[in-house]
């Protein structure tokens, strides 16, 4: 876990232990079985976002830093390397999108966040989706999770959506923001799913938590 004021990453002159070529569930899917800690060389296709959060280019010269990046774990045991999302992903967020009345609980409290008419919940380590800066101030090494939750207004949504881009959608009176270890999420009913960048079966819950350093990238 990172600190305000700490440097990010220390030097590796090691060999990765693995290559892995392509999008952040590419990356995600090649940490499963790997060691805490696993030193990764990534190339990345253009649409990682993970390596757009940290400035990772594609045949970019290597600098020998190993960053101690986070990761997310599903309840199944799924790991996610940027971010999962239950509901309407914000940058397809629409007028008819379907909501739900939504329970949040962090870090294994009792009680939580209980929100009428969500749409979506983020779960992140990073901080970009499909370019869009969506969590401001995402860091995928400071060992939390930015958890958003939202339930903006249909009247509102179009205007949320422009300002993704830039970062300024938050703060937002009907997104609300936490961070924490572990969170729980239900739903009243069945939401879309995402998880790096692809969509998985619907579900009304979702149980994630944070594995801090889970791998070092090598930049």
């Amino acid at each position: 876990m990172i600190h305000p004021g700490e440097l990010w990453g220390e030097p590796e002159h090691g060999q990765p232990d693995l290559v892995v070529t392509g999008g952040d569930a590419d990356l995600a899917h090649a940490l499963i079985g790997s060691r805490t800690g696993v030193l990764v060389a990534f190339n990345p296709s253009e649409e990682s976002d993970i390596a757009r959060a940290i400035g990772l280019r594609a045949g970019a010269p290597r600098q020998g830093i190993a960053l101690p990046m986070d990761a997310i774990q599903l309840e199944d045991g799924t790991l996610v390397v940027n971010m999962v999302i239950l509901g309407s992903a914000p940058d397809r967020l629409a007028w008819r999108s379907r909501s739900a009345k939504i329970t949040v609980r962090f870090d294994g409290r009792t009680s939580g966040l209980a929100v009428e008419g969500a749409t979506t919940v983020v779960v992140a380590t990073g901080q970009w989706l499909r370019g869009l800066d969506l969590v401001p101030r995402g860091h995928p090494g400071d060992g939390k999770a930015d958890v958003h939750t939202y339930a903006v207004e249909r009247r509102e949504r179009k205007h949320v959506h422009h300002r993704l881009l830039t970062g300024t959608h938050v703060p937002h009176p009907y997104i609300t923001i936490r961070t924490c270890v572990e969170v729980n999420v239900q739903a009243s009913r069945e939401l879309d799913l995402e998880v790096d960048g692809r969509a998985k079966a619907e579900t009304a819950t979702l149980r994630a938590k944070i594995l801090p350093a889970r791998y070092r990238l090598l930049i």
